[in-house]
C-alpha cells in the first residue's frame, strides 16, 4: 500500500509536472541555443532531439521530486521553495557534474564553469518552481482542496503588498541604484520608480495570498520565507517576465543578470517587507475575532518579550564579538565609526557591538521558541544573518553615511567578507539563543495538553519548508555574489 500511494501521490503527478516545469524551461532553452548541447547526450546537435531527450529528463527528475515531497502535508507556498530548492540542487547535479561525465569531459567545479552555465542555473530555478506549483495543483485534484483562498485572505495579501511596496518604495524609490533596472524606454525613472516598487509589492503581496491563505508561521519564519519568495520572483518577474513584456527578451545571460543585479534586493525587500505585514493583519483579524486568552500561569506579553529580548540582546553580544574578527581583518570598524561621526577603530568596535545586540534582541522577538535543535538555529540564525547583510551593509549603512544603497555586483564583491561575517554572526546568533532558550526557557517540555498540541505544531516545521529555505538562502548568499562577480 505504500508504494502504492507513493506511485499514485508522489511519482506520477511528479512525473506530470516535471513536464509542465520542463516545457517552460525546454522554450527558453530555443532562444538560448542550449538544446543542442543537450542533444549531444545522443550523440547528435538536432535541436528537436535535444527538446525530446530534455522533456524525457524533467519528466524523471519530476518523478524524483514527487517521491521526495509526496507525503507531505504542506501547501503551495512550502511546495514553492522545496521547488527552487530542487532546480538548485539539479543545477548542481546537471549542468556541472553529470553532463561534463556523460559526455566524457572532466567534472570542474569553478567559478568559470559557474559563470558558463549561468542560464541554465535560472532555467532549473525557474524548472524547480513551477514543478512544484504544478505538483500543488495536481495533488489538490486528487485530494480535494482543503481551503481555498478567500477574499479576505486576497485583500490582506493586496494590502500588504500596497503597504511594503509603498514603504521601500517611499523610502528607497529615489535612489539611482534601485532604478538602475528600469528601462530607458520607461521615461523619467525617478518619477515612476517609487510607483513600480508599490506595483511590484501589489503582486508579491497577492501572490502570497494565494501560497499562504492561512498564514500560520510566527514572525521570524515568515520574514525568512518572505525574503525567499522576493527571491523567487527577482527569477521569475526581474529577470523572466519583466524583461519579455518591455521587448528586452529573457534576462537570463550573465552579463543581463549583472545589469539586473541593482532590482535583486529589491525584490529582497518588499518580500519580507509583504510576508511580515500579510502575517502582522492576520495576527490583527486573530485578535479582532478570537476568544484566545492567556493560559493560567502564563507570563503577561510584556514581560515575555522584555525576556526574550534579553536573552536575544546576550546571543548578539556573542555573535558581535566573533563578527569583530572578521571586521579588524578587512578594516570596517573605522567605518562603523563614521556612523557617529568618529574614525577611532575602538569606536567603531563599540558602535558595532551596539548594534549587534539591537539586531540579537530583535532576533529573540522574531525567533523567539522555533529553534528545537542545534541544527535548526543554526538555519534560522545563518537566515537572519543574510537578511540584515542586504539590510545593513548594503542598503542603510551607505544611506545613514550619505551615499547610495550599494546593490551593483561589484559592491556585493568588495562587501563579501562582510558577508560571512553576517553569516557567522548569525550562526552564533541562533545558537547561543537555543542554548539561552534550552536553559531558561525550554518551550518543548510541556505542563498542559493544550501546550503539548501548540509544541508538536511547531515541531512539524522541519516537515514543511524549513531546512529547504536554510538551503537556498546559504545558496543565494554565497553563490550569487562569486557567480555574477567578475571571473577569477
Amino acid at each position: 500500500m505504500k508504494y502504492s500511494g507513493m506511485g499514485r501521490h508522489g511519482l506520477l503527478p511528479g512525473a506530470l509536472a516535471g513536464l509542465i516545469g520542463g516545457l517552460l524551461f525546454g522554450v527558453a532553452m530555443v532562444p538560448l541555443g542550449m538544446l543542442p548541447t543537450i542533444a549531444s547526450l545522443v550523440r547528435t546537435d538536432s535541436v528537436a532531439a535535444g527538446f525530446i531527450v530534455h522533456m524525457g529528463i524533467a519528466a524523471i527528475v519530476g518523478a524524483g521530486f514527487g517521491i521526495l515531497v509526496w507525503q507531505q502535508q504542506s501547501g503551495a507556498g512550502e511546495t514553492l521553495f522545496w521547488g527552487l530548492t530542487y532546480g538548485t540542487v539539479w543545477w548542481l547535479l546537471g549542468p556541472l557534474t553529470l553532463m561534463p561525465l556523460l559526455l566524457d569531459r572532466m567534472v570542474t567545479w569553478n567559478v568559470t564553469s559557474a559563470h558558463a552555465t549561468f542560464s541554465s542555473l535560472i532555467g532549473h530555478l525557474v524548472y524547480g518552481a513551477s514543478t512544484g506549483l504544478t505538483f500543488v495543483v495536481l495533488r489538490q485534484e486528487q485530494r480535494a482542496l482543503r481551503s481555498t483562498c478567500t477574499r479576505g485572505a486576497l485583500l490582506r495579501g493586496a494590502l500588504a503588498g500596497a503597504v511594503g511596496g509603498g514603504l521601500i518604495g517611499i523610502g528607497l524609490g529615489g535612489h539611482d541604484e534601485v532604478l538602475a533596472f528600469l528601462p530607458s524606454r520607461i521615461g523619467d525613472a525617478r518619477q515612476v520608480g517609487g510607483l513600480l516598487i508599490v506595483l511590484i509589492g501589489l503582486v508579491l503581496g497577492t501572490g502570497f495570498a494565494l501560497l499562504y491563505p492561512r498564514p500560520t508561521a510566527p514572525a521570524g519564519p515568515t520574514l525568512i520565507r518572505g525574503v525567499v519568495y522576493g527571491f523567487f520572483w527577482w527569477v521569475a518577474g526581474g529577470l523572466t517576465v519583466f524583461p519579455l513584456l518591455t521587448g528586452a527578451g529573457l534576462a537570463w545571460s550573465l552579463e543581463a543578470a549583472r545589469a539586473a543585479f541593482a532590482s535583486l534586493p529589491v525584490y529582497l525587500l518588499v518580500g519580507s517587507t509583504v510576508a511580515l505585514v500579510y502575517q502582522g493583519l492576520d495576527r490583527v483579524v486573530l485578535v479582532l475575532f478570537s476568544d484566545a486568552v492567556l493560559t493560567p500561569g502564563d507570563e503577561g506579553i510584556g514581560i515575555q518579550g522584555m525576556r526574550v529580548m534579553g536573552r536575544g540582546a546576550g546571543a548578539g553580544l556573542i555573535g558581535g564579538v566573533l563578527f569583530t574578527l572578521v571586521m579588524v581583518r578587512i578594516g570596517l570598524l573605522p567605518v562603523i565609526a563614521e556612523l557617529v561621526g568618529a574614525t577611532s577603530a575602538l569606536t567603531g568596535v563599540f558602535v558595532h557591538l551596539v548594534i549587534a545586540n539591537l539586531i540579537g534582541a530583535s532576533y529573540g522577538l522574531l525567533f523567539r521558541q522555533q529553534s528545537y535543535d542545534v541544527g535548526s538555529a543554526l538555519g534560522w540564525g545563518v537566515s537572519y544573518g543574510f537578511v540584515w547583510w542586504i539590510m545593513g551593509a548594503l542598503t542603510l549603512m551607505p544611506m545613514f553615511l550619505g551615499s547610495e544603497p550599494q546593490w551593483t555586483v561589484e559592491a556585493a564583491g568588495q562587501l563579501f567578507p562582510s558577508l560571512i561575517g553576517h553569516l557567522a554572526y548569525g550562526a552564533a546568533l541562533g545558537v547561543v539563543y537555543y542554548l539561552l532558550e534550552a536553559r531558561y526557557s525550554p518551550w518543548w517540555i510541556t505542563r498542559t495538553q493544550a501546550e503539548a498540541a501548540r509544541n508538536a505544531q511547531r515541531k512539524e516545521q522541519v516537515l514543511t519548508s524549513a531546512p529547504a529555505l536554510w538551503v537556498l538562502v546559504v545558496m543565494i548568499a554565497l553563490t550569487l555574489p562569486v557567480i555574477l562577480g567578475p571571473a577569477p
